[in-house]
């Protein structure tokens, strides 16, 4: 797993909430930082891959580690 500045922990929250709560991270971050999300809804999968395509955020990794998804994003 790449490094990452931030990580922001959405396990047990369902749609929108960890895309919403990823939005607000990324706010206060700066370009090029990186934000780790850590999620269990099997709808966030898609749900980040469209975010990524919608607001111009990079989706570096997308994968699932012990049974969670895990998202790298590169803040635009």
């Amino acid at each position: 797993m790449a490094a990452f500045d931030q990580e922001l922990d959405a396990t047990g929250l369902n749609c929108p909430l960890p895309i919403l709560r990823a939005k607000k991270t990324l706010s206060g971050m700066e370009a090029g930082q990186v934000l780790r999300i850590v999620a269990t809804d099997p709808g966030s999968v898609k749900d980040f891959e469209a975010f990524s395509k919608q607001t111009g955020n990079e989706l570096l990794e997308s994968g699932e580690e012990a049974g969670k998804f895990v998202f790298l994003l590169k803040k635009a």
